[in-house]
């Protein structure tokens, strides 16, 4: 038992904003109160839900690529002060499993969703998760461009093709639904698979861009997953695609979505040259379209890795750089391309995308439809998140950084005219309750009775240029886990999964196309639930 005293408290999700009350813990759980227990005087401190953060890469092989292909990365920055952080492998654009769990608690976080896990791998990305210390973790099944799908849809079989979708949720031991330039439209000026989302994909007549999303985003609808479609639109990082981005929200009316890492989708111009933003078009469509929810995918200027699923724009940002460029194809279902990347400020390029980030999460209203993230490690690092929320927070700190932009660029954008502040609890939406509600996960993002006793204490500094870099405490499961930045404990998170029922006569339809197609087994292609000690499967009706 615990109690949590004197603290301001800020939960969104209960309309609690700045009241000093009292928090109360037992079993792991947030209850009404408790008699005796240990005490944590919060006086003259913040107390918020542990962070969530919907959309990061931290395990699997293609982030092994990365840390293989970047050695001279994995120590070069260091992030936190703190001598066991430091120890830890902090820094760098890709840390090892066990800094990526000491690192996210050492700001608060808590919770965390590997965005993109082909089946094939999956084995392996839950070997990491696991392995990654702490925090709780989820992960979505990649979709979009899965051959057995695409022939399902292709010859109309839309329910055998939601009972695939279903099946390969589970096998993946999975929570959501990844879906990633639909179709091989990716930077289709430069030789993707299709011209525009209603041209048919190549090897197709009937299946489109258009059909794939909208018939995913319908089947998880209709499987009642917690978190709808994860979407990672066509044409990411290319000049003028913020038409296919609009024309993609536009096919997702009557269905729930979530675009991912928004800033990489919302530029103008023709090409490189001419890049602008267009974040106020994609912001006044997204304001107006409650059924979707985003995340940010802010730029910040430093070394990163681009990691996608999105093949063809990978080897094309390698011709463009001349960096270190690999590529992994998985057999039937997606691929994945890595290119160290290092972002400028004196780059047009990347002046304009640093600036859309932000002007993205200025421009949207509602903050409980758009979140805090770096797309991880595309963007920046997860563990610079307490830069953006400075920035969010202090508009004058903010202005000084926009002075520094070249003319270029400043003509191209729009952060210098936006003067919006973030208050602390709009602060607590972007990084806690709003992600946990996005994703379904009633137990995560707040400090309700019932609540998992996931909480971030904070000195209370309120220009918020240090608030979020350094927590006094953090309690993961009611246990203290971090304290004045030292890893108290060590602890083995959950992961959490969704079991969608599915006609198990799918699987007779199934075992001759792995026969056919797959160097795998077909026996040996699900994750046994067996190899996951620490499973939290919620089985939807």
């Amino acid at each position: 038992m615990l109690r949590i005293t004197g603290g301001k408290v800020y939960d969104p999700a209960n309309d609690i904003v700045g009241e000093v009350r009292d928090v109360y813990i037992s079993d792991g759980k947030i209850v009404a109160d408790v008699a005796g227990g240990t005490v944590i005087n919060a006086a003259g401190m913040v107390v918020l839900p542990g962070g969530v953060d919907i959309h990061t890469h931290i395990a699997g092989g293609a982030l092994n690529f990365a840390r293989v292909m970047t050695p001279e990365n994995q120590r070069s920055a260091p992030v936190f002060q703190h001598t066991k952080l430091q120890r830890g492998g902090a820094g760098g654009p890709t840390p090892t499993t066990f800094a990526t769990g000491y690192l996210y608690a050492g700001m608060g976080y808590t919770t965390v969703v590997e965005a993109a896990v082909p089946v094939l791998s999956a084995r392996h990305t839950h070997e990491e998760l696991r392995d990654t210390p702490i925090i709780d973790k989820a992960c979505n099944v990649l979709m979009a461009n899965n051959e057995i799908v695409l022939d399902l849809l292709e010859a109309g079989e839309l329910e055998r093709a939601r009972d695939v979708v279903a099946w390969l949720i589970w096998s993946a031991k999975s929570y959501g639904v990844k879906a990633v330039s639909p179709g091989g439209v990716a930077a289709w000026k430069f030789g993707g698979n299709a011209t525009t989302l209603h041209d048919p994909v190549r090897g197709y007549q009937k299946v489109t861009p258009a059909k794939i999303i909208q018939s995913l985003a319908g089947i998880v609808d209709d499987l009642g997953l917690p978190h709808p479609l994860h979407l990672h639109c066509n044409n990411l990082g290319a000049p003028g695609n913020f038409v296919t981005t609009l024309d993609t929200m536009k096919l997702l009316e009557g269905n729930r979505a979530h675009i991912a890492h928004l800033q990489f989708h919302a530029y103008g111009g023709d090409d490189w040259q001419t890049i602008s933003s267009e974040s106020r078009a994609i912001a006044e469509y997204f304001n107006a379209h409650p059924n979707l929810t985003c995340d940010a995918g802010a730029v910040l200027f430093g070394n990163a890795v681009t990691i996608t699923a999105d093949g063809p724009w990978q080897h094309l940002l390698y011709q463009i750089t001349g960096r270190k460029w690999g590529n992994l194809d998985v057999e039937n279902e997606t691929c994945c391309g890595i290119v160290p990347y290092s972002y400028k400020g004196s780059n047009l390029v990347n002046a304009v995308q640093w600036a859309v980030g932000l002007e993205l999460l200025l421009l949207i209203d509602d903050p409980w439809r758009v979140f805090l993230t770096t797309d991880h490690p595309n963007g920046a690092c997860f563990w610079r998140y307490p830069e953006i929320i400075h920035m969010l927070m202090d508009a004058e700190f903010r202005n000084e950084q926009v002075k520094k932009l070249p003319e270029k660029a400043l003509a191209k954008t729009i952060i210098a005219e936006l003067d919006r502040e973030y208050s602390l609890a709009e602060i607590a939406i972007i990084t806690s309750a709003g992600p946990a509600r996005a994703l379904g996960m009633k137990n995560k993002g707040h400090l309700g009775i019932g609540a998992d006793a996931d909480v971030a204490i904070y000195h209370d500094k309120p220009d918020g240029r240090f608030l979020f870099r350094y927590p006094r405490y953090v309690l993961k499961g009611g246990e203290v886990v971090v304290e004045e930045g030292d890893i108290k404990s060590v602890k083995l998170g959950k992961e959490f999964l969704v079991r969608p029922r599915f006609d198990p006569q799918v699987e007779e339809h199934l075992r001759p196309v792995f026969q056919r197609n797959y160097s795998i087994e077909f026996e040996n292609y699900p994750v046994e639930i067996d190899l996951l000690e620490n499973a939290d499967v919620r089985v939807l009706p």
